[in-house]
């Protein structure tokens, strides 16, 4: 029998700095009560609009979000500052999203009884990084001691899934034998927590996989990759516009428009039916019915995207059992939603079981995976 491609071992890591709702929402509606009274005369004079208060139940309504967590809690209350206080770390020292990969990194390795020399290659897959180069996977890779290469890749919130498919067409076509992808969401930095629609959205988190053939693996708990689907569809309706370009444009690299933002309704509006359409294209490939997958492990970033992508795949509303949600604890993690939710919702599964692993989001991108359990 020729090898298969399995997914031996996953890692998560959770900040241990946690904000909930009401935490934010009294930090942005104190803010905005600075900035209204601040700009009282302009806003008066219709120079400038004022801004609106908040409330965690609208959050919640809006969401799903109840909680996030934060690589670095200090600043992001202060209303004097609106953004995480991260200190600055010189060329020698490890870098903060290094740090982050390597926690959720050495727990996908302890799972998948995997060492440093076992793995030859790393691939740290999220939304953004904090530098161009040297790359972050090279970095991790260093710090592990793991011979062979390493690259990052930026695919927003579909990075995880892309990285897990690039590492099975590796490790199917014989260039590795066990491929270590490491999703570090460090996404507190670019949120801008002034802005009432979209200061709620992210948390920080870290997640890991180790890919590899049968062949190879020690783990007890391995799920098969039956097959990878992508596709991408460029819209600009999610965006963030820093960059290195930003000096040469003369352009201000911490105005709103840098960071995060996007037209949710328009997304939400052009993303549900499409994400909706590749599942079931993907499953219809193994001549799968939906009746046939126990578990849909999804993109973790409004909870009403979800319902509505479930309830289009099923024709029904599906249970916590069948599409687990994470985001009312952890908020959108950007790529690393999806790899949560199956970190903590696969225990379950038996011999032969069928799951769904598929992230959604900026580009428009969608990736997807079948697994089955071993």
């Amino acid at each position: 029998m020729s090898s298969r491609v399995v997914i031996s071992g996953s890692g998560l890591w959770t900040p241990e700095h946690r904000i909930s709702n009401q935490e934010l929402v009294a930090s942005y509606n104190a803010w905005a009560d600075q900035y209204n009274s601040k700009n009282a005369q302009a806003i008066q004079a219709g120079e400038l609009e004022a801004k609106p208060h908040s409330s965690a139940e609208f959050v919640e309504k809006a969401s799903g979000i109840k909680n996030r967590y934060a690589y670095i809690k200090d600043g992001i209350l202060d209303i004097n500052r609106m953004r995480p206080r991260i200190p600055l770390r010189t060329d020698e020292q490890l870098s903060d999203q290094a740090e982050i990969a390597l926690h959720s990194a050495r727990l996908a390795l302890k799972a998948a009884n995997k060492s440093p020399a076992d793995i030859d290659a790393v691939i740290v897959s999220c939304a953004i990084t904090q530098r161009s180069f040297p790359a972050i996977a090279i970095e991790v890779q260093q710090q592990l001691g793991i011979k062979g290469f390493g690259f990052d890749m930026l695919v927003a919130c579909s990075a995880a899934t892309f990285g897990v498919h690039r590492a099975y067409e590796m490790v199917k076509a014989g260039t590795a034998k066990a491929v270590l992808v490491i999703n570090p969401e460090l996404t507190s930095p670019l949120v801008n927590y002034t802005d009432r629609d979209s200061h709620f959205i992210f948390g920080d988190v870290s997640t890991a996989m180790v890919v590899e053939s049968t062949q190879s693996c020690q783990s007890d708990n391995v799920f098969e990759i039956l097959s990878t689907k992508a596709v991408t569809q460029y819209s600009s309706n999610i965006r963030a516009n820093i960059g290195y370009v930003n000096h040469a444009n003369d352009s201000d690299p911490t105005s709103p428009d840098k960071l995060f933002y996007q037209y949710g309704r328009k997304v939400f509006k052009e993303v549900c039916p499409m994400a909706a359409e590749h599942i079931l294209q993907h499953i219809q490939q193994h001549q799968l019915d939906t009746t046939d997958v126990k578990r849909w492990w999804l993109h973790q970033a409004n909870i009403n995207m979800n319902l509505l992508i479930v309830k289009k795949i099923l024709g029904r509303d599906a249970t916590q059992q069948e599409a687990p949600i994470v985001l009312d604890e952890y908020a959108n993690t950007a790529s690393a939603g999806s790899l949560i939710a199956f970190n903590l919702h696969q225990q379950d599964m038996q011999t032969g079981d069928v799951g769904v692993l598929c992230s959604f989001g900026a580009g428009y991108s969608i990736g997807s995976l079948v697994l089955r359990k071993m």
